[in-house]
């Protein structure tokens, strides 16, 4: 019994500090894709009788709260005024499309490893928030420094996008 315990509680990835955005409702979120991640990261560590029940249903839910995610954060830089809001904005485009590519793959049988998928998407997705995530981060907090953006805006724009 203790190896499944174990088994199902396996983390692909933990949320360190260099994820934070200082957004809050950025970082509730990212916080939530840590847990998907490890939740679909789990479901490929599935029996063969249960993999393909547990990834897709994994999978589905990865889906929905990514392009949630991806929606709420660029209201919320189209809000900030973020000048580099095209190009964040085709990174999101580009990470949904592997995501819906992956899935037909899987759904029509085609070679599909589930476990490199999640690594891939790990890679991906904290890679972007370690980087891209953290520039308008720094634009955002920039703004509010120099007075130009207040907390009380930005967290009306984080209200307007949750």
């Amino acid at each position: 019994m203790a190896e499944t315990k174990a088994k199902k509680g396996a983390e692909i990835v933990i949320w360190e500090k260099k994820y934070a955005t200082g957004v809050a409702l950025v970082d509730s979120q990212h916080h939530q894709l840590v847990d998907l991640t490890n939740q679909l990261y789990n479901a490929c560590r599935e029996s063969d009788d249960e993999l393909q029940t547990a990834f897709k249903e994994a999978m589905s839910q990865m889906v929905k709260y990514v392009r949630f995610h991806f929606d709420a954060e660029l209201k919320i830089l189209k809000a900030a005024g973020y000048p580099d809001y095209d190009k964040h904005k085709k990174m999101h485009e580009d990470l949904v499309r592997k995501i819906l590519d992956a899935v037909n793959d899987y759904n029509e049988g085609k070679k599909f490893v589930a476990n490199n998928f999640v690594r891939t998407l790990k890679d991906w997705v904290f890679g972007h928030i370690a980087v891209y995530d953290k520039q308008y981060s720094l634009y955002v907090h920039d703004l509010i420094r120099r007075g130009i953006l207040t907390v009380k805006q930005l967290n009306e724009f984080e209200k307007a996008a949750g």
